[in-house]
């Protein structure tokens, strides 16, 4: 099941494994609002209404329950919160979540079916997944189908959230999260913060810090009036553009350290030039499969530009602390020596093997290649794996007489992202930013193909061309954040966010679409 994810466009590499296993005899099953170039390679595609998602989970759990296709066993031996997991199901009908979600009821019973009975399946999602304001609780909706039938932990089976990219994965594990610290030791355990606190000879700061969504609210409250951005453009990329860009330029003091000059940069009182990672740097990343492999330099940085390691290293030594010179092993090593789960894995096993899978706890340790195998043991070793009960709720932007257009926004195969790293180079795919409509919302609106129009939300309006898209149906529009200079997607979306992660709710603003006089 590729749930929410235009794979074709946006992991193409990955996709070209999904058709081999196509070609050799899988099915593939696309959810997703569009009916996107991955759509059409599927077997069948659930056109599902944008932020329904938990729903035809719930519906789909509650399907498989009463066809006895649960795996009974599996649920009894390693899981908890069944019963209350099964009351909340209970709920979601066939007849109920085709009118939550759009899709028809047959259609929900033929996946339920093919899933539940399926020895082997897999679930992959990306951002029409986790872009909401109940992020978390659509990835537990889908995790939940998962232990229903068992489908972790073993060969064949799994869930499969695509990084967008290389090494998303690793930046978690390093402790770029609010609350961890590198492999994901909880920060305000006293006993996990201790060895971090004796190697590093500093107290840790016992309380979480913020997510990104909370950065803003400070800057926005004025508590927070210094920030440090590295490697990322948030005066494009973020929901409400206008407000980010308010707040960014109202910072008094803001460092950006970047590959590129972006947007974000041009805002900041220092601009710090930084190596690209990918071919002017050594060190490791982390890809989905949890497997941590070698990044070698190929090239020497452009003149001006230092390696983040450099100049994070001479920021602290400024700052009082000398840590010297280190080189990217020496502080993979001090990783190693702090996170138990990254313990085994030194560079020469590394190379030797081709990259290790975490956890991987000593030197003479395989990696772990399925990492809930644990869940398969008798008994199961480590903590249950819990059922969540979620419940269906629709976007915050809804829709209305005056924004009666759904708009969701997403990546093309030809750009990335805010278009830093590709605007700068021509294809013969792209075509700049275009509203995308069905050819009947064009009709309706008396719109023709190519004509210009303003788009609006409850935030703000853009000028846009319009161009006809037959994969989408009537009410449903599409738009990417890859042409910033050309169009400001995001001054259209909206930044509810999910409390749990900080999320923004990308997939789903509600928009209008008026002639230009």
């Amino acid at each position: 099941m590729l749930w929410g994810s235009n794979a074709r466009e946006t992991h193409p590499i990955f996709f070209h494994h999904l058709l081999r296993g196509v070609r050799n005899g899988g099915r593939l099953v696309a959810i997703d609002p569009r009916r996107t170039s991955s759509a059409e390679w599927a077997d069948l595609w659930l056109g599902i209404d944008v932020g329904s998602d938990i729903a035809l989970a719930n519906a789909i759990a509650r399907e498989i329950i009463h066809s006895g296709l649960a795996d009974t066993k599996f649920i009894e031996r390693a899981t908890t919160g069944f019963d209350d997991y099964a009351k909340c199901v209970e709920a979601y009908t066939l007849e109920r979540a085709e009118r939550e979600t759009g899709v028809p009821a047959s259609a929900i019973k033929e996946v339920a079916d093919a899933y539940g009975r399926a020895n082997r399946a897999m679930i992959c999602w990306t951002l029409g997944i986790t872009e909401h304001h109940n992020a978390v609780d659509n990835v537990l909706a889908l995790i939940n189908l998962a232990l229903l039938t068992g489908k972790v932990g073993r060969y064949g089976c799994g869930l499969n959230p695509l990084r967008g990219q290389n090494n998303v994965q690793g930046g978690g594990d390093m402790g770029a999260i609010p609350n961890r610290l590198p492999g994901f030791q909880d920060l305000e355990d006293p006993a996990m913060r201790a060895p971090f606190e004796r190697a590093w000879n500093a107290k840790v700061p016992p309380k979480r810090g913020y997510h990104l969504s909370q950065m803003f609210e400070s800057m926005d409250q004025g508590e927070m009036r210094a920030v440090y951005i590295v490697g990322e453009n948030p005066a494009r990329s973020e929901a409400d553009q206008t407000r980010a860009v308010r707040l960014l330029s109202g910072l008094e003091h803001l460092v950006v350290q970047d590959i590129f000059l972006t947007q974000t940069a041009e805002l900041a009182h220092v601009v710090l030039p930084a190596a690209a990672g990918w071919a002017e740097s050594e060190g490791t990343v982390t890809s989905s499969e949890r497997r941590v492999q070698r990044v070698r330099r190929a090239l020497e940085p452009p003149a001006g530009a230092r390696d983040d390691i450099a100049i994070i290293s001479e920021i602290a030594q400024r700052l009082g602390c000398d840590w010297g010179q280190p080189t990217a092993e020496q502080v993979w090593d001090e990783c190693r020596s702090l996170s138990p789960m990254h313990a085994g894995m030194s560079y020469a096993r590394i190379d030797e093997l081709g990259g290790i899978q975490w956890p991987c706890p000593a030197l003479d340790h395989p990696g772990t290649q399925f990492l809930h195998a644990r869940l398969w043991k008798d008994p199961v070793e480590g903590p249950l794996a819990p059922f969540s009960v979620v419940e269906h709720d629709p976007p915050v932007d809804k829709l209305s007489d005056e924004f009666p257009i759904r708009l969701t926004t997403g990546r093309r195969l030809d750009s990335f992202n805010t278009g830093v790293q590709t605007g700068a180079y021509t294809s013969p795919l792209r075509k700049g930013e275009a509203l995308l409509l069905s050819p009947a919302d064009g009709a309706r609106l008396g719109i023709a193909d190519g004509e210009r129009v303003k788009a609006s939300s409850r935030r703000g309006s853009v000028e846009v061309p319009v161009s006809f898209d037959a994969t989408l149906r009537p009410g449903l529009a599409f738009m990417t954040l890859h042409f910033p200079d050309q169009v400001a997607t995001n001054v259209l979306t909206i930044d509810a966010t999910d409390p749990k992660s900080g999320t923004a709710e990308f997939k789903a603003s509600a928009i209008r679409v008026d002639k230009i006089a």
